[in-house]
């Protein structure tokens, strides 16, 4: 078996507003928006660490209504910070819905502007 040594570099998610989005991830969770170059559609990109998060503004082929309400059982990504309080205070104060892990670990789910699911976890 090859070892690519894989490390994951960005992730992608589909929003309905640029403006909207850049509200919650940056205004609301604190992350930092980078360079993007014209594509040919809005959109933004979001950098975290060495990796990135980009919000395509594109017609969306998933459903948005419908999901799980714990984005444990759904398609996410999963974000990691030193303390989750913070981000509870912050989720709550902003009055943006989330669950906890159902598996007992430090963790919360809750959903962007577009239903998207991001996990944050306190890292151990």
């Amino acid at each position: 078996m090859p070892n690519f040594n894989f490390t994951l570099h960005h992730a992608s998610l589909i929003v309905a507003d640029t403006v909207a989005s850049l509200t919650f991830y940056c205004d609301v969770l604190g992350m930092q928006q980078t360079d993007r170059p014209d594509l040919g559609f809005p959109g933004a990109w979001l950098q975290l660490g060495a990796q990135q998060i980009h919000l395509l503004e594109l017609e969306n082929p998933d459903p948005v209504t419908g999901r799980p309400e714990h984005g444990g059982r759904d398609r996410h990504i999963a974000l990691s910070v030193q303390e989750l309080a913070p981000v509870r205070e912050v989720l709550d104060k902003n009055g943006i819905a989330y669950t906890l892990s159902k598996s007992g670990r430090q963790a919360l789910f809750c959903r962007d502007p577009d239903g998207n699911a991001l996990e944050i976890l306190q890292r151990a």
